[in-house]
């Protein structure tokens, strides 16, 4: 492991950050905290992606040598997080029971009210219940007599 921070803790202190931060993309594009669009959080795993894999380069892979510290790679992470922040405060909130649906506007449907051809159409009228089907037969109505049946005929 590369990581000595009495040796060489600027190189140390960078490995630590750039882990920190690709890990940060990682959970803010995995778990969508924030109500981030699809967009936004494929872009926060790819770079959370490149950031811990440089780090776990620089970590383990990396023999010596000379390197490069891209100070400026950190504005990514630090604007992707206040993205996320941001689309997490903006969120909307959630109703705790759904509102009622609003009063009909036109007079309630009238079964006797004269045919009128000419009269606007309303899709949102409220119309009464159907009327129910005409009652059964009495139960101590007679049952139709069985149809007669001819005599054997003996042959």
């Amino acid at each position: 492991m590369n990581l000595d921070f009495d040796a060489e803790p600027l190189f140390s202190w960078y490995v630590v950050l750039l882990a920190v931060s690709g890990i940060a993309l990682l959970v803010i594009g995995a778990v969508n905290l924030g109500g981030l669009k699809i967009g936004w959080r494929i872009l926060n795993v790819l770079a959370g992606l490149g950031f811990t894999g440089y780090a776990y380069y620089l970590a383990f892979v990396f023999e010596g040598g000379t390197y490069t510290l891209f100070f400026k790679a950190f504005i990514l992470p630090v604007a992707l997080i206040a993205n996320a922040v941001k689309a997490l405060v903006s969120r909307p909130e959630t109703p705790a029971a759904p509102a009622a649906p609003p009063a009909p506007a036109a007079a309630p449907y009238q079964p006797n009210a004269p045919y009128q051809p000419n009269a606007q159409y309303q899709p949102n009228a409220q119309y009464p219940p159907a009327a129910p089907y005409p009652p059964a037969p009495h139960a101590h109505a007679q049952a139709p007599a069985p149809a007669p049946q001819a005599p054997p005929q003996q042959g």
